[in-house]
């Protein structure tokens, strides 16, 4: 396997199925629809910059209408403790009949669309966007709720290969559930205390946002860069995440060149130092200030390219990183 450094990407893409237990369509529909012109003009900026992602997808969004959707749905649904985490409660009713009238919950003409695009992959963020750690459900559901995702996928000949967990919560009981539906790597939480999914009181759940929001803009707790080698060591694969790419804040707009800054001198640590750094974010998140956030998603290609030259620096998919894992590391 090459030495040079890997830089990954992955878009978790679920439009309203990923926020719709935390907020409305009425406060936040417009983020969701503008993916319909972010995700094609994303491709186009990967295009240029020879950049490739892994976009992590809901299965729901694989159907084209609600009678499709309601064929792949699984008897075995997670039962949440909390009623409102659970799509099927109540939810569906929400529901158009079709894409042509639901543009917040159907998504196979983008799925089409990432298809024309060979060198992107099409990776697995769940059937229902499952919470794999949230109480109530259990690894059963869970392996129901994978195995509709990898069915209605397969119906679109496509083959599902990582898998992004929903809300970052990874499950280490349930990775053999993945790999035995084909998954061969997934994006595990940054090797931080602030950044792990558990259980905790309010005043440090606070204190971990605070630290999160910190260090993305200072150099808190490291680069997050990893080593392919120590990657290799376990299946399926955790390719760990560097970098949540937070959206631009008017805010906060003062703080845009420290921002950027620190994200590309974690690129450059990995371009030097031969190791990986995954990048990631949703399509959504750019639904406001559009213009602003295309921006900076160019000054980091541009940079990318520049390591490409430099460094040998590349851009590889998890699908296609855990490939090359497998043939120098069995």
């Amino acid at each position: 396997m090459s030495d040079k450094g890997k830089f990954v990407i992955s878009l978790d893409f679920e439009l309203l199925w990923g926020m719709r237990d935390k907020v409305s369509k009425e406060d936040y529909g417009e983020n969701i629809i503008a993916v319909r012109d972010i995700l094609p003009r994303m491709l186009d900026l990967f295009t240029e910059y020879d950049v490739k992602a892994t976009f992590a997808t809901v299965g729901f969004l694989f159907a084209s209408n609600k009678q499709e959707l309601l064929e792949y749905c699984p008897e075995s649904k997670p039962n949440y403790k909390d009623d409102n985490l659970s799509p099927y409660n109540g939810h569906f009713n929400l529901l158009k009949e079709s894409e042509v009238e639901d543009k917040y919950h159907y998504a196979a003409d983008l799925i089409e669309l990432l298809k024309e695009y060979p060198e992107q992959e099409i990776g697995s963020h769940t059937f229902s966007h499952y919470y794999c750690n949230s109480e109530g459900q259990s690894i059963d559901e869970f392996a129901s709720d994978m195995e509709a995702a990898v069915k209605i996928a397969n119906a679109k000949n496509i083959d599902l290969k990582s898998l992004i967990f929903p809300r970052n919560m990874v499950n280490d009981d349930y990775l053999k559930v993945c790999e035995s539906n084909g998954i061969n790597s997934f994006r595990g939480n940054e090797h931080v205390w602030f950044h792990k999914d558990e259980k905790t009181s309010r005043i440090k759940t606070l204190a971990k946002r605070g630290f999160r929001l910190l260090n993305a803009y200072i150099n808190v707790a490291g680069h997050h860069c990893y080593r392919t080698e120590d990657i290799a060591k376990k299946k399926p694969y955790d390719i760990p995440a560097s970098r949540f790419l937070r959206p631009y804040s008017k805010r906060l707009k003062i703080l845009e060149g420290i921002r950027r800054k620190r994200i590309l001198k974690s690129m450059t640590f990995a371009a030097r130092n031969g190791e990986v750094y995954h990048l990631w974010w949703h399509p959504h998140n750019f639904g406001q200030n559009q213009e602003e956030n295309f921006m900076f998603l160019n000054d980091i290609l541009k940079h990318y390219k520049k390591l490409n030259k430099t460094f040998g620096f590349t851009s590889i998919t998890m699908k296609d990183l855990a490939t090359q894992m497998d043939n120098s590391y069995a």
